[in-house]
């Protein structure tokens, strides 16, 4: 995978094995891992600002999308995206 850019769509498979297209709205390298800000398609073509779900993900060794699977781990990630969202306004 190369290098993530806001804007791209990929295709995931969910906790019950179905399909969907989610969009890359934010990447940001922290601790030289890179992560991604993600919301569905569906959730973006439907809703305003304040309705959108935004879920994160870290590109893993394989440059696949993995879970983020600690709670220090997403707080942390959490965070730093909330400031860089903040610093773009």
């Amino acid at each position: 995978m190369d290098k993530l850019e806001a804007g791209e769509v990929f295709t995931i498979t969910d906790e019950q094995d179905q399909d969907q297209e989610v969009e890359v709205l934010a990447v940001l390298t922290l601790d030289e891992v890179d992560y991604a800000a993600v919301s569905f398609v569906e959730d973006l073509q439907q809703a305003t600002e304040e309705d959108i779900d935004v879920f994160f993900l870290k590109v893993d060794e394989e440059n696949d999308f993995a879970a983020i699977e600690s709670e220090e781990e997403f707080n942390k990630v959490s965070a730093a995206f909330e400031e860089m969202m903040a610093a773009e306004e």
